[in-house]
């Protein structure tokens, strides 16, 4: 069951904001994960095994951006990774 309400759509709105954003795609996926994070800790959004999976992979890209070897492909990488969160938020 989807969430509803006022302030799930705010949350959908504001993570879809900062996946459009201008910026660095690495920068915007960090920016996501804290927010989606605080969102469903709060219980504005539902979790989703398909969020799941995102913000798991968005992590593994963030950790390739910090020193591991992705082969400087996380911007590629997390702007992906983005597009399938954005895709997702509708089932939160």
């Amino acid at each position: 069951m989807t969430s509803t309400g006022d302030g799930a759509a705010s949350a959908r709105a504001e993570v879809r904001g900062l996946i459009a954003g201008k910026g660095h795609a690495v920068e915007a996926a960090r920016l996501v994960i804290v927010r989606l994070e605080r969102v469903f800790a709060e219980g504005t959004l539902k979790r989703t095994p398909e969020l799941d999976r995102a913000l798991r992979d968005l992590s593994l890209v963030l950790a390739g951006e910090e020193g591991t070897a992705l082969g400087g492909k996380s911007p590629e990488a997390a702007r992906l990774i983005l597009r399938a969160v954005d895709r997702a938020l509708d089932e939160a």
